[in-house]
């Protein structure tokens, strides 16, 4: 299993959101976040210089079987992409085990429904 953290600009969530229902990615959790990136400059308003360089993203978390590693990140690579600085950054990280509560399924089987995916 794997945990996949994607940072994506907030104007291609739905667009992110979409490609991932597609992919059969059904479940995931989102945030909006700020933080600093390469773009670094200030904008002037009415005389007072105000500091731009952080920016606003949206974070994804998604907790994926190793099978499915692949297609959920080239829809997120196709959905988010614009190709300018900016477009956002994924990091896959190892998950050790997880539970589904109500069941008390654990593993690979936590994270889908029987008789619904393979």
């Amino acid at each position: 299993m794997k945990k996949i953290e994607a940072i994506i600009r907030k104007t291609k969530f739905e667009e992110v959101k979409d490609a991932l229902y597609e992919a059969g990615i059904e479940f995931f959790s989102f945030w909006d976040v700020r933080g600093i990136g390469q773009a670094r400059e200030g904008r002037v308003y009415r005389g007072v210089i105000y500091d731009t360089s952080t920016i606003e993203r949206t974070k994804l978390e998604i907790i994926v079987r190793d099978k499915n590693v692949g297609k959920t990140v080239s829809a997120i690579l196709s959905a988010a992409r614009t190709g300018e600085i900016g477009d956002g950054k994924i990091f896959i990280l190892p998950i050790e085990e997880s539970y589904r509560i109500r069941t008390g399924e654990e593993g690979d089987e936590s994270l889908y429904i029987k008789g619904k995916e393979e």
